[in-house]
């Protein structure tokens, strides 16, 4: 009797790429920088070093890569958030600033990788400007839900506000017991009502 044949199946070029986002977002995660490296990317995604050589230029095209992708993810989180507090102008922005504090935002290993981006964007050029392209599109759709709020200085206030939230989720991530999320929310709902 002969065995059983299995399918070979071949992944597409796309879902290839994805996976080695992915891994390479969850070995920043558990190694830092420093254990960030070909053969652990490789390892997690499970693919040869000649694989990622093929999809990408390199690990640091990976990077900016995987960067890039986690940006895209979390401004689609932010919208969604958005859409979901229905028409109300200040609903929609509290909605917006909160979502940094519920998952899948607050998901730990997210921490990992997002220090590495921001260590990253201070010394390597293409970082940095994915770093500012996406800092500068969070502050632009949060002045726009503050326009919407009938607020006159929207672009410093966003830069404010994205400092706080910015700042809350970092210390969050570093140290849950310190304020739970809950706590973090209330600190954002008290400062909007302040400021809109």
């Amino acid at each position: 009797m002969q065995p059983a044949r299995q399918a070979f199946t071949r992944e597409s070029a796309d879902a290839r790429r994805a996976d080695l986002i992915e891994a390479t977002a969850a070995v920043l995660a558990e190694h830092g920088l420093a254990g960030t490296n070909v053969r652990a990317i490789c390892a997690k995604a499970g693919v040869s070093p000649g694989l990622l050589r093929h999809y990408f230029g390199g690990i640091d095209d990976l990077v900016a890569a995987t960067y890039q992708a986690t940006s895209d993810r979390m401004d689609a989180i932010f919208a969604g958030a958005v859409e979901s507090a229905g028409s109300d102008p200040r609903a929609r922005l509290t909605a917006y600033l909160t979502a940094s504090f519920r998952p899948p935002v607050t998901d730990p290993e997210l921490l990992g990788a997002w220090t590495a981006f921001w260590a990253l964007s201070r010394n390597d050029a293409r970082m940095a400007e994915i770093h500012a392209e996406s800092y500068a599109g969070y502050r632009g759709r949060l002045g726009e839900l503050l326009i919407a709020c009938g607020v006159s200085d929207a672009e410093r206030l966003a830069i404010m506000l994205t400092a706080m939230v910015d700042g809350l989720w970092l210390e969050l991530s570093l140290d849950a017991g310190s304020f739970g999320a809950e706590a973090a929310v209330a600190m954002v709902e008290r400062a909007v009502a302040a400021l809109v």
